[in-house]
């Protein structure tokens, strides 16, 4: 399996959450949660999310940042309040440098978007609670084909949205 789903800022959404984890669960590698959950790390709907602390989140087993290892990439995961997301991703883009991730999955900002800054992928899945800057509320697939890695991002009815893809 080559592929990571990426959620984040679902602000106590459950049914949403489980049904997005059961539709994608047998395709992807890693599921992660950049934050804003509100919900306890222990829940039947955070079980198979690798999860970070959003600023809204209060269950103190949850870590700041994560790290895995990806198809020889490097994944780093926050939820970005830490690093000032909502105001510039030099910031995070410093930290993933240090950390040597290739690939920075972050939330906070309620915007979905996917970029390359200096050869780092920046995901941001949006938000399936309260999205910003667009009606749809979204979530992420990146994929590893060929050494390219590719973004798709869903609707919760599990519908593509290709104006917001970054596919290589």
């Amino acid at each position: 399996m080559r592929k990571i789903l990426i959620v984040s800022d679902s602000h106590g959404l459950t049914e949403e959450l489980t049904r997005i984890k059961n539709r994608h669960r047998d395709e992807v590698e890693y599921m992660i949660h950049c934050g804003d959950s509100e919900l306890e790390k222990s829940s039947s709907e955070m079980e198979d999310f690798l999860a970070v602390k959003g600023n809204c989140d209060y269950d103190s087993l949850y870590d700041n940042e994560l790290i895995c290892a990806f198809e020889n990439e490097k994944v780093f995961a926050t939820h970005g309040h830490l690093f000032q997301v909502n105001m510039t991703l030099m910031n995070i883009k410093y930290r993933a440098e240090e950390l040597g991730a290739t690939i920075v999955c972050f939330g906070h900002s309620h915007i979905a978007g996917a970029e390359y800054i200096d050869n780092i992928l920046f995901v941001n899945p949006g938000s399936i609670f309260l999205p910003k800057m667009r009606k749809e509320k979204t979530y992420a697939i990146i994929e590893k084909v060929n050494n390219n890695l590719s973004v798709r991002y869903y609707d919760l009815e599990g519908k593509e949205l290709p104006t917001l893809s970054l596919v290589q």
